[in-house]
């Protein structure tokens, strides 16, 4: 059993945060509690309340981790020399592949939300949306006749498509398909809605900015 002196403030957040994260893996989001992370870690709960707020923002530092894993897949793709449709079909198949991989902590950014509906920090708000700028990235050079809003607009519906194929498969909402027939589908929406993207025509509608 460690004792409180054995670690440092900084040492004792990351064992309770990969502690978290070996729960949530072996459990689900469920089977989470500041008991069982302070039993696995060796300290006490009172510790852990020394270091996190609640459990809420416990979970808000393991969905940061998990952006920040997924950050730097996309991020590592995005240096290779793509043509820039073929690097959004590999950044959906990265995205696809890194839920199927890791799906209660892939869902629980998404499941996770604070009590009251009290708004996410800044911080955890840059690390989701720096995602979606690298979506931007690609899209921006495929059709120069968009405007930044558009852009914006654009990778926010795209991902959202992408996102929900992604979830209804993981949920099995799709019936009993494997993940590469979820890959298949987000190729199919990835092709069909470049097409119309990088068309010179302007989009009929224009939605409120997001």
């Amino acid at each position: 059993m460690a004792r409180r002196n054995d670690h440092n403030r900084n040492e004792i957040s990351d064992l309770a945060l990969v502690a978290a994260e070996k729960i949530i893996l072996e459990q689900g989001p469920e089977g989470l509690s500041t008991r069982k992370i302070a039993t696995k870690i060796g300290y006490t709960v009172g510790t852990l309340y020394l270091l996190f707020e609640n459990l809420d923002e416990l979970i808000i530092q393991i969905n940061a981790r998990t952006l920040d894993r997924l950050h730097l897949l996309i991020t590592d793709l995005a240096r290779q020399q793509l043509a820039h449709q073929d690097r959004l079909t590999q950044l959906a198949q990265i995205y696809i592949h890194f839920a199927y991989g890791d799906p209660h902590r892939w869902t629980l950014i998404f499941e996770h939300h604070l009590p009251n509906r009290q708004p996410m920090p800044g911080w955890y708000v840059e690390k989701t949306m720096r995602v979606f700028a690298v979506v931007e990235a690609s899209l921006k050079p495929l059709a120069p006749h968009r405007n930044e809003r558009e852009i914006s607009q654009a990778a926010c519906a795209l991902w959202a498509g992408i996102h929900g194929i992604c979830i209804l498969g993981i949920t099995n909402k799709l019936g009993h398909v494997g993940e590469d027939i979820v890959q298949d589908l987000a190729k199919s929406l990835m092709v069909s809605y470049l097409y119309s993207y990088t068309n010179h025509q302007a989009w009929p509608i224009t939605v409120g900015a997001i």
